[in-house]
């Protein structure tokens, strides 16, 4: 299993716990706002748009919200203007770290970050210092426990899905980014509604952290996602599943 795939599930339990319905609206509606900004305010022409909607959809958000995120993106209606950009660095125990981010002012993005990664004996690196080692891939996940291994695995390949795996109480489906929408709509079409669907970055191998680096480490990308700027952040880390069901808690 890939660091990305458990550092998501320890995400997903810590947005239950933390219930920040308001901070995680905030980096949603700056997603919808930049796609439709890029791509158009037609989510059918537009599958980044697509799939921003569909995911502040999954996430309960007002109908209202969302259609004034997309008006601010395509201008019609006055708002504030995001630019986008990806940092990289190394975090304890030699774990690559990207880290996608959505801003208004970079400057203060950029300093966050470096503060973040200086407490947590970790250190921001060049462009390209860590990119390398990962894939973009689109990332299903789907609830095990309503759904049969064999007759997912034969939705999944009917998809046209790359790969599937059991996570603990989660199938995780990999697809080509392109295709990550059609893979989505084929499932449901076949009566498997995913949880959650995400373009991802997918670590080509991973790195062991254990012990204090791994506790660090984990302090580290929690700060991280816990920056409004922050989009998303990934790792290649392959940490133990005590360590991992500590930082659940």
């Amino acid at each position: 299993m890939s660091g990305h795939s458990k550092w998501s599930q320890i995400k997903r339990k810590k947005a239950v716990l933390d219930a920040k319905r308001g901070a995680k609206f905030t980096k949603l509606i700056r997603e919808i706002t930049v796609a439709a900004r890029a791509g158009g305010g037609d989510p059918e022409g537009n599958p980044r748009l697509r799939l921003a909607i569909d995911t502040a959809k999954s996430h309960n958000m007002p109908l209202d919200n969302i259609e004034r995120a997309v008006l601010k993106g395509t201008g019609d209606l006055e708002g504030v203007s995001y630019e986008e950009a990806t940092y990289e660095g190394y975090g304890p125990g030699g774990a690559a770290i990207l880290v996608e981010v959505t801003t208004d002012n970079m400057n203060r993005t950029v300093a966050e970050l470096r503060h973040a990664f200086t407490k947590h004996n970790g250190n921001l690196g060049a462009p390209n210092s860590v990119a390398w080692m990962f894939d973009r891939r689109g990332q299903l996940y789907i609830d095990a426990a309503k759904y049969g291994e064999e007759a997912t695995l034969e939705a999944v390949l009917e998809a046209g899905a790359e790969d599937m795996e059991r996570d603990g109480d989660q199938y995780v489906v990999t697809t080509n980014a392109t295709t990550l929408h059609s893979v989505r709509a084929h499932l449901e079409n076949a009566g498997i509604t995913p949880e959650e669907a995400a373009v991802a970055m997918i670590p080509k191998s991973t790195v062991r952290v254990e012990g204090k680096d791994a506790e660090k480490l984990l302090k580290l990308m929690s700060l991280l996602e816990d920056n409004d700027d922050v989009s998303q952040v990934f790792s290649n880390c392959d940490i133990d599943a005590e360590t991992l069901a500590t930082a659940g808690e």
